[in-house]
């Protein structure tokens, strides 16, 4: 399980750091992390005010639109 976290971290770090396209794998790892944030903020209050940067929320936005269109 950690193993899989830290390839969706890796992926997404190396779009952020220009090495790798928004394709599907990066936008599902994006989607994914998105997810486990939303879970912690749900167990705790002290995750509540911890976001994604701006260029990963415009990637997070981008994972919706796909999803759905």
């Amino acid at each position: 399980m950690a193993e899989l976290f830290y390839d969706e971290l890796s992926r997404v770090r190396e779009h952020l750091d220009g090495q790798c396209p928004a394709d599907e794998q990066t936008l599902s790892a994006v989607a994914v992390l998105a997810e486990r944030l939303e879970r912690l903020r749900k167990q705790s209050s002290l995750f509540a005010a911890i976001s994604f940067s701006p260029t990963l929320q415009r990637l997070t936005r981008r994972t919706a639109f796909s999803v759905v269109g």
